[in-house]
């Protein structure tokens, strides 16, 4: 019993000998093996500096002066990571027996810089053959795998860092304020970590838990579970990553406020209407490759009340490239036309308000090129209401052209093109064609007209230029064509205007109607406007000013059997603001239109009359083709010429 007792005496003497010395090293050597141990597991000399101190409790830790990690031979002489201080624990047990195993880092305000190659290499992308070689981690031979460092951690943080991001072919990006609390125990086991980053002075949250660590350092692919908390909303990723960049897996996210969220990520002045995203959220299968190309799939989007199925191809250039197809039951963008309706400065005569002044903001077209389509249920656009869409968006250097390829609306079908150009300042342009659709719902909506009704087939062509919706109407170009009828125009009725003469109130029916016009300075002219009712003919010209929100119109009935079959027109004169035109007879153009025979008639009456008179009582005669001044004229030049040859005696 004495014997045992001695025995572990002695041990626990060998021991505490041991621990003594470890203890004892001066600080300066556990920093050279700490430096030269790290060096060895990160593949990247490590260089440790500045005075250096111990502390025993509650861990074995040294800490340092500025602590620097060498970057890759490609990627400069700029460190991967230089600290002003650091603080590194070890595990004391381990120290015993001549390893050195680490616990912690802390590193006080470190310059982290991150560079990606072409190719699209990373200079975090740690191999013991990146690295200048050291005596801790000696270069392998050609014929060798390149080694994979041996790292665990049990816990790495950062504080007040500064994160310097250089893409290739990318202006750098320098975000300060980042913290880091990183967690890796176990070199084949999982990693966490809690990233917080300030790109706007707000708060940014990355957690994740890396399933395979060591095989992402190398550029291999490894299960990922992260999510992004934000001001104004959070985005989760579960499925697999690489270093490359590559990942596949599910996605959603969930944003209160958009515009906040993308401000938190330094996507400054997003202000979406409603309808396309103030709110959102949404979930999908994405796969990202070759480190720029983007697919989702079996997307499911929430955009504000709007609800889209969604796939989309996505390069991820300079400038985006978008390949997208979209679907919907129903969709309500009403808010794309607040303001544009009202409370403008004035457009027209007699207008209170009159197309928006406000500017519009195009910018968008400039975000990403390439392709989207949309198939729809049923659109609401706030001054228009469409049915069944199918239309292509393509868009390409802030140039969109939109294929109208179906869009079932008012009773009818509208093909064509819609054009956006805001390359060289805002244009908008297209070419329309409708067909079958309802005159009267389609020009309320369209433009506060609701006089006419009956189906229509029409045709535009236009082009308008500005940075306002005043300023476009007001320069629109183009021509145009229409047909329509049967049809009733409601605040005339032709057939009282036949019978009493009165033009106010009640309606006319219509059975064709057809016109062709051109536009220029937004003003629209119309010289050909052909209508037929029963047993009347109207014809019209004039202008609508689109520009002005007002017309000037003249159409011209004419009662084909009035006056023994030689017809009876009444001209009616439209004028001024469209929503509520002066409408009256133009007795004027009247008495020109049918009396011209009768005041024919008339004066050669009175010629005939006048002539013989003439003739009997001055001898003057009123030869065929001459005016009865000319017949004065001549008769007085052959007396004057008679007096004259008397005088001279002849």
């Amino acid at each position: 019993m004495r014997l045992v007792f001695r025995l572990l005496s002695a041990v626990v003497i060998l021991i505490l000998l041991a621990v003594v010395g470890v203890l004892m090293l001066p600080g300066e050597r556990l920093a050279h093996l700490a430096s030269s141990q790290l060096s060895k597991q990160l593949g990247r000399e490590v260089t440790i500096g500045g005075d250096v101190s111990l502390t025993f409790w509650p861990t074995l830790s040294i800490s340092t002066g500025p602590l620097e990690v060498a970057n890759a031979d490609w990627a400069g002489d700029t460190p991967l990571l230089r600290a002003q201080a650091a603080r590194i624990g070890m595990d004391a047990a381990a120290l015993l027996s001549g390893d050195i195993t680490f616990r912690m880092i802390e590193a006080d305000a470190p310059r982290i810089t991150l560079i990606t190659d072409a190719n699209g290499r990373g200079n975090w992308e740690l191999s013991t053959t990146e690295a200048k070689q050291t005596d801790a981690a000696p270069a392998p031979s050609s014929d060798q795998t390149p080694a994979i460092p041996v790292f665990t951690l049990d816990r790495l943080r950062l504080s007040d860092a500064s994160l310097d991001w250089r893409a290739a072919g990318a202006d750098p990006v320098v975000i300060e304020g980042v913290d880091l609390d990183l967690a890796w125990p176990d070199r084949e086991g999982p990693a966490t970590f809690d990233l917080t980053l300030r790109p706007q002075g707000d708060p940014l949250r990355i957690a994740a838990t890396i399933g395979r660590p060591q095989a992402m350092m190398t550029g291999a692919v490894g299960p990922l579970v992260a999510s992004l908390d934000a001001p104004g909303g959070t985005a989760k990723f579960d499925g697999t990553f690489g270093t490359k960049p590559e990942a596949q897996g599910a996605v959603s996210f969930d944003l209160a406020d958009t515009a906040r969220f993308l401000a938190a990520l330094g996507i400054a002045g997003v202000d979406l209407p409603q309808g396309l995203g103030r709110k959102a959220n949404g979930t999908g299968q994405i796969t990202l490759s070759e480190g720029n190309r983007l697919a989702l799939r079996d997307g499911k989007l929430t955009l504000d009340s709007n609800r889209l199925q969604a796939a989309a191809d996505i390069a991820l250039d300079a400038k985006p490239r978008v390949t997208a197809q979209l679907s919907a039951d129903a969709l309500d963008f009403s808010g794309l036309a607040q303001g544009d309706s009202g409370g403008g400065n004035g457009g027209g005569s007699g207008n209170a308000a009159g197309w928006s002044r406000a500017a519009i903001d195009a910018s968008g077209l400039a975000a990403f090129d390439g392709k989207v389509s949309l198939e729809a249920g049923a659109i609401e656009l706030g001054t228009l209401t469409l049915g069944k869409t199918r239309t292509v968006m393509t868009l390409d250097r802030s140039r969109a052209v939109f294929a109208l390829n179906e869009v079932r609306a008012y009773d009818g079908l509208i093909t064509g093109e819609f054009v956006a150009n805001n390359r060289n300042g805002l244009s908008v342009g297209g070419k329309l064609r409708a067909s079958g659709v309802e005159m009267q719902t389609l020009l309320n909506d369209a433009a506060d007209v609701s006089r006419f009704s009956g189906k229509a087939d029409a045709s535009l062509n236009f082009l308008g230029v500005g940075q306002s919706t005043a300023a476009i109407m007001s320069s629109l170009k183009g021509d145009g064509s229409v047909q329509a009828g049967p049809g009733v125009i409601s605040g005339i009725d032709l057939d009282q205007l036949f019978r009493a003469g009165g033009v106010g109130g009640g309606t006319t029916v219509f059975d064709t109607l057809s016109a062709t016009y051109t536009i220029a300075g937004g003003v629209l002219r119309n010289k050909d406007l052909a209508m037929s009712l029963p047993g009347i003919k109207a014809e019209g010209e004039g202008k609508v000013n689109i520009g002005a929100r007002s017309l000037d119109y003249l159409v011209v009935p004419t009662a084909l059997n009035a006056r023994d079959g030689r017809g009876l027109a009444i001209p009616v004169r439209i004028k001024g603001p469209w929503d509520a035109p002066a409408i009256r007879a133009d007795m004027g153009e009247a008495i020109d239109r049918n009396l011209a025979e009768e005041r024919k008639q008339l004066e050669d009456d009175v010629r005939s009359k006048v002539s013989e008179k003439l003739e009997k009582e001055l001898g003057v005669t009123v030869e065929q083709g001459d005016s009865i001044e000319d017949a004065l004229q001549r008769k007085l030049e052959e007396e004057a010429a008679k007096g004259l040859l008397r005088l001279l005696g002849k």
